[in-house]
């Protein structure tokens, strides 16, 4: 069934049926608009809100970052983050898949519409045109038919007439005739418009005006498909985001799933930890003994020892009941190392003199001075010094060992630093058009000062960590000797060569001279690779390879993205390690 058979009488119903289903298009794409803003509006609320609870910056280092707790936090506001994305990502295809396809779509069928109403409105205007020339050929053939009938009758009756002349009959008659032959001339002529008329009537009838109609039926069913996709995509769209939401969530439920109360607990503890012994009894003073008071502080028969004279009973009151940053004056001087903890079987004994009494005044006096200049400093925070004596024992400890660490490394990147310098000076040397090795005179100098500079702080930094009680065992740096030339010579602890190093920039600036200084005898490969794209190998020191091809490798890539490799035939060069497969011996 179809609209030109079944509605070949109702054009107006046509015309507002086709334009409320436009109108309908134009409201749903204002309705997915305003879905996108509101989407656009949440996932900025979302962001601005992880924003604000998102740890700073500055407070990352802080201890409490450590805590699983604070971790899982930190979690959750990265996943409502990624979450506020996916919002975004569902208003920005509704608008991109919906709105403004929907828009154009709808302007092209508007487009369709006014041309498929201008062919009937014309249809109509012809029809009504030829319906015109027919009224008027009708009423023109009733005129002059009526004329010859009067005619007729004028002539008949001047025939009838004993009066009038011969001539005038005759005239009578003829004019009788001449009307009779124009009436039957205006029949023919409305004859011929009725029949032109109702041919264009039934070509509007049964063709122009169904064909327009069906059209119409035609776009309008488009719209109505169109308008389903619509629908459909509104759903789609955020079905397609569902599983990395979901994820979103996941991720959320591990965050709450990692915390681990005794693992922060164990935090807390390592990183608060002072490393002091809990206070020993207090003796009894006996006044009755007749000694003076100023020499009472120390027993006669059990002499306490400098750790014990220097106030540790009442050290530990100040740690318990006043903020961690101040130091009693009662347990460290100002400026000074702190004490290191006993051992196990006690304080250790002091080597009296002669004299036990002199020897507990002596000690009295050292424990007074630092008293009375302390106190200025209890109203501010310990000054921090570069051996870390302002904090307790174990951070001590702790803070000396990750600085050493840090220094360690340094030493290693300066010491890679040398041995780069040096083969670019054995380069410069074979090859003097390369460049000057004299140029590479102050940078070795100055590597070689930065290299005596950080030795000199690892070993302050290991005396240090050694009357903390720590060990060294995490020293991972590698000592050097200087040739002739003026580069490292690479040593492990044990006295053999060491293929270990930091990856560092710089040893880029001699891949490509590799060439120039390397073994005469072939380096044993270390494994083999497959090349996973073309690489045409046009700088020098590089070798080109074809996609599949598989090399030798002979030198790992050292931080600068070059992997040393070897042909079947010999030939050897350098390649971008990210071009290949890698597969080491292990």
């Amino acid at each position: 069934m179809d609209w030109g058979t079944e509605l070949w009488d109702q054009y107006d119903i046509i015309e507002k049926h086709t334009q409320s289903g436009l109108e309908l298009v134009e409201k749903y794409v204002k309705f997915v608009k305003e879905r996108t803003e509101i989407e656009q509006n949440y996932a900025k609320q979302l962001r601005n809100l992880s924003k604000k609870y998102n740890l700073k910056r500055s407070g990352k280092d802080e201890p409490e970052c450590r805590l699983s707790s604070y971790q899982s936090f930190s979690d959750i506001l990265n996943e409502m983050n990624d979450y506020a994305g996916q919002r975004e990502l569902i208003a920005e295809n509704m608008m991109m898949n919906i709105c403004i396809d929907l828009t154009k779509y709808l302007q092209e069928l508007k487009q369709e519409r006014k041309t498929y109403l201008m062919e009937a409105k014309k249809a109509q205007q012809s029809m009504e045109s030829t319906y015109k020339q027919l009224d008027s050929s009708k009423k023109r053939f009733e005129r002059e038919w009526r004329e010859a009938e009067r005619a007729a009758q004028y002539a008949e009756k001047t025939d009838q007439d004993i009066n009038a002349t011969k001539a005038d009959v005759e005239k009578a008659k003829q004019q009788a005739h001449l009307r009779a032959h124009v009436a039957e001339e205006c029949k023919n002529d409305y004859a011929a418009q009725l029949q032109k008329y109702n041919k264009e009537q039934s070509q509007f009838y049964f063709n122009d005006m169904p064909l327009i109609f069906n059209n119409l039926q035609d776009l309008d069913e488009r719209r109505v498909r169109k308008m389903a996709q619509g629908y459909i995509l509104f759903s789609d769209t955020e079905k397609h985001v569902m599983p990395i939401i979901g994820k979103c969530l996941e991720g959320i439920t591990k965050a709450g799933t990692n915390i681990n109360e005794k693992n922060d607990s164990m935090v807390v503890i390592e990183q608060n930890k002072s490393g002091f012994e809990r206070p020993g009894d207090v003796e009894f003073e006996d006044y009755s003994q007749g000694i003076n008071r100023a020499s009472s502080d120390s027993s006669l028969g059990t002499p306490k020892g400098p750790l014990d004279l220097l106030g540790k009973n009442k050290s530990k009151k100040i740690w318990l009941f006043s903020k961690r940053g101040k130091l009693s004056p009662s347990t460290l001087p100002p400026f000074s190392t702190p004490p290191a903890p006993s051992p196990a079987n006690g304080p250790p004994s002091p080597k009296f003199g002669r004299d036990p009494l002199s020897y507990c005044l002596k000690e009295i006096n050292k424990t007074v001075k630092p008293r009375i200049s302390s106190f200025r400093t209890l109203r501010r925070s310990p000054t921090v010094t570069e051996d870390f004596s302002h904090l307790p024992p174990e951070q001590r400890r702790k803070r000396l060992q990750q600085k050493l660490e840090e220094v360690c490394k340094e030493l290693q990147k300066e010491v890679d630093q040398s041995e780069a310098l040096g083969k670019m000076k054995d380069v410069y040397e074979k090859n003097p058009q390369m460049g000057d090795p004299a140029s590479l005179a102050s940078q070795i100098s100055q590597t070689s000062q930065n290299i005596e500079r950080l030795r000199g702080e690892v070993n302050k930094y290991e005396t240090w960590l050694a009357e903390a009680g720590g060990r060294g065992e995490t020293l991972r740096y590698k000592p050097h000797m200087f040739n002739n030339n003026g580069a490292h010579d690479l040593q492990s602890p044990d006295g053999a060569h060491s293929d270990e190093s930091t990856p560092d920039p710089s040893q880029a600036i001699y891949a490509e001279f590799d060439d120039d200084f390397e073994d005469d005898e072939l380096t044993a490969a270390i494994g083999n690779c497959t090349a996973m794209y073309n690489f045409p190998g046009a700088s020098e020191g590089t070798i080109s390879m074809s996609e599949g091809e598989v090399l030798a490798v002979v030198e790992e890539d050292k931080g600068d993205g070059w992997t040393r490799v070897r042909r079947n035939n010999g030939d050897e060069g350098y390649i971008p390690t990210s071009y290949v497969s890698l597969s080491l011996n292990k």
